[in-house]
């Protein structure tokens, strides 16, 4: 969608209504484009399992407390 800058005063509503449907605005003022207004990204619901992290150690040997135990000591004993 193309709007003007008198477009985005007093056309405001379909300008929002474009963008709910995922259109891009290009803003023109003079008829050269000055900007473009693109729509937020809606955050999209991650599961636990499919992050990166999860399931990192399933190959380890150590429990779990041992793990936390090994990750929480000092790095240099004294």
């Amino acid at each position: 969608m193309k709007a003007s800058i008198v477009d985005l005063r007093y056309k405001t509503n379909d300008i929002l209504k474009a963008l709910d449907r995922n259109e891009s605005v290009t803003v023109l003022y003079h008829g050269k484009i000055k900007g473009v207004i693109k729509p937020a990204r809606e955050k999209s619901e991650l599961k636990i399992k499919d992050h990166p992290f999860f399931g990192m150690y399933q190959d380890s040997e150590e429990t779990v407390l041992e793990e936390l135990e090994n990750l929480r000591k000092p790095r240099h004993d004294l």
